[in-house]
């Protein structure tokens, strides 16, 4: 088993399951000096994908799942890390029980454009179902995002 810790889509328990069946979820947690942002705008078919920076001053919320070989061989696919998009990089964890090593994907792309309301509300929900603080969801939820054209 490797960790992994999810700071996107993937902190949703519900979700990773489908995605992972084989990996349950450890821990949630903070990666402290670590940002959430967003880029690649480019290539995300809905606005800029979201990703993680390192910044001495800030602090993303994860969750972390124990991943099994065969699991993260998905994951690499449903993160497009298997095209490039996507790499692995390692990250501490600080959680109620201590410190964890793990995974988690960075884009490979520039940092910079906006996200989609709709990627932005995902992305928000899936951290109200992994229990992040309410001040962290609202705080996702007021991110500025790209206007539909509609």
């Amino acid at each position: 088993m490797t960790l992994y810790a999810a700071y996107g889509t993937n902190l949703d328990p519900a979700r990773m399951s489908e995605r992972c069946p084989h990996s349950p979820l450890r821990s949630t947690g903070w990666l402290t000096g670590w940002r959430l942002t967003f880029g690649g705008e480019e290539h995300g078919w809905d606005g800029a994908l979201p990703t993680i920076v390192e910044d001495p001053l800030e602090q993303v919320f994860v969750a972390v799942y124990d991943v099994t070989a065969d699991d993260f061989t998905q994951l690499d696919r449903w993160e497009s890390a298997d095209t490039g998009l996507y790499r692995r990089t390692r990250v501490r964890v600080q959680t109620m029980a201590g410190e964890l090593a793990a995974r988690a994907y960075v884009l490979d792309a520039y940092e910079g454009g906006l996200p989609s309301a709709s990627s932005l509300g995902v992305l928000a929900d899936a951290a109200d179902a992994a229990d992040a603080p309410l001040d962290y969801v609202a705080g996702l939820r007021r991110r500025p995002c790209r206007s539909t054209g509609l």
